[in-house]
């Protein structure tokens, strides 16, 4: 066997689709563009609640649209503590305050 042929689970490939796993594994996941899965859904609902944030159907795939809602969220609501266009905790916790659950 020629030494170096097996992979490590951390070669730079392509990330897995889901959540991207930025938080402890007993918080709530940080979600930015390209991740999928339920918890995109819940998100895009609860934005779909502010009807002036997105307006999509709430499909599970975090696109640019979903990117774009969130940075203007975050605009308007003077959101600081996540990079822009990313759910990550500061986000999350404004945004459930001000919407009931999906």
């Amino acid at each position: 066997a020629a030494a170096g042929s097996s992979a490590s689970a951390d070669d730079g490939g392509p990330r897995p689709a889901g959540p991207s796993q930025s938080t402890s594994p007993s918080g709530p996941p940080v979600l930015r563009e390209g991740d999928t899965g339920p918890e995109v859904v819940e998100l895009q609902k609860r934005m779909g609640q502010l009807l002036l944030q997105y307006v999509g159907m709430p499909d599970g795939t975090y696109d640019a649209g979903v990117e774009r809602a969130v940075a203007r969220y975050q605009d308007s609501h003077h959101i600081t503590g996540d990079p822009s266009g990313v759910y990550g905790a500061a986000t999350r916790a404004d945004l459930e305050s001000r919407t009931k659950e999906p």
